[in-house]
C-alpha cells in the first residue's frame, strides 16, 4: 500500500503557480485574484475558506474574503455578485456552500460570471465539461485528476466505481475519469443509495471513488485486492479525547481498508488539499484568459 499524499501534490502544484504568478508581477502584469465569498458562521466553511485565503497568501496570488451575516438577503449576495463579474481586477469568484436555508444556491451559483466560475459549478462550465470542451472543472474533481496525474496513477481500461452522484463530487468525476485523456479512459459505475448489491460492485473495481459524506461506510470487503482508492469524504465525529472535541474521518475505514490497497488517499490530507490547488490552477488560467 502507497499513500497518495494530496499535501505533497497540490505543494507542487502552488510552487508551480507561485513561480508564474510572480512572474508576472516582474513583468509589470496584474496578480491572480480570488474573491470568495462566506455567508454566516459555518464551522467547517470557516475552516475551508481560511485554507483558501492562506493558499492565495502563500503562491502569490491576491485573495478577497466578503463576509456576510446569516440573515443576510438573497438579493444583497446577488447584487454583490453582480459587482464582482464587474471588477476587471476579479479573476475568480466562489460563494461557499453551503448557503442557508433562505437562499437558492442554483441562483447563486448562475449569477457568477462563466469566466470567473472558478469553482465550475456554473450550467455553462458543466455544458462545456460534458462535451469535452476546455472550461473550469470543479475543483474536487480536478483535484483528484491531478492527482492521479501526479502519482501516475495507471487509468486506461480500468474499472472505475465511483460511490455517491452529487453534482459536486459524483457525477463530474464520473465524466472526467471516462472522457479520453490521461488520467482518462475509464469504464465507470456510479453507485448511490438505491444500487442493488453494492458491495459487489465495489468490489469489481480497480479504482474507487467514494463521495458519499458517510465515515467509514466503505470496508475492506468491499474492496478488490490491489485496488486504488480515493476518499473524498471528510465528517466531524464527536471525540472528547480531542481539544477541538472532533476528529475527522472519511468515507473509507482506512485503518481495515488500507492493507489491501495499491494506493489511498489518507482523511485529512488526501482530496482536501488538491481541491484547493484546483481551485488556484482555475484562478491563474482565468487570470491568464483574462489578460
Amino acid at each position: 500500500m502507497q499513500i497518495l499524499d494530496g499535501k505533497l501534490a497540490a505543494q507542487a502544484i502552488k510552487d508551480g503557480l507561485k513561480i508564474s504568478a510572480t512572474q508576472r508581477v516582474i513583468e509589470g502584469k496584474k496578480a491572480p485574484h480570488l474573491a470568495a465569498i462566506l455567508v454566516g458562521n459555518n464551522g467547517a466553511s470557516e475552516t475551508y475558506v481560511a485554507a483558501k485565503v492562506k493558499a492565495c497568501e502563500e503562491t502569490g496570488f491576491k485573495s478577497t474574503l466578503i463576509r456576510m451575516e446569516e440573515d443576510f438577503s438573497e438579493y444583497k449576495l446577488l447584487e454583490k455578485i453582480e459587482s464582482l463579474n464587474q471588477d476587471p481586477d476579479v479573476d475568480g469568484i466562489l460563494v461557499q456552500l453551503p448557503l442557508p436555508k433562505h437562499i437558492s444556491d442554483k441562483k447563486v451559483i448562475n449569477a457568477i460570471d462563466p469566466g470567473k466560475d472558478v469553482d465550475g459549478f456554473h450550467p455553462v462550465s458543466v455544458g462545456k465539461m460534458v462535451e469535452g470542451i476546455p472550461t473550469f472543472l470543479p475543483a474536487t474533481p480536478y483535484g483528484i485528476m491531478l492527482l492521479l496525474e501526479h502519482y501516475k496513477i495507471e487509468t486506461k481500461g480500468k474499472h472505475a466505481v465511483v460511490l455517491g452522484r452529487s453534482n459536486i463530487v459524483g457525477r463530474p468525476i464520473s465524466i472526467l475519469l471516462s472522457g479520453s485523456g490521461n488520467p482518462g479512459n475509464c469504464t465507470v459505475t456510479i453507485c448511490h443509495s438505491h444500487t442493488k448489491d453494492l458491495s459487489s460492485i465495489c468490489q469489481q473495481g480497480d479504482i474507487i471513488v467514494a463521495a458519499i459524506g458517510i465515515p467509514e461506510f466503505v470496508k475492506v470487503d468491499m474492496i478488490k485486492p490491489g485496488a486504488v482508492v480515493i476518499d473524498v469524504g471528510i465528517t466531524r465525529v464527536a471525540d472528547p479525547s480531542k481539544k477541538s472535541g472532533f476528529r475527522l474521518r472519511g468515507d473509507v475505514d482506512f485503518d481495515a481498508v488500507s492493507p489491501n490497497c495499491s494506493w489511498i488517499t489518507p482523511v485529512p490530507g488526501g482530496v482536501g488539499p488538491m481541491t484547493i490547488a484546483a481551485l488556484l490552477k482555475n484562478t491563474f488560467n482565468s487570470c491568464i484568459q483574462k489578460n
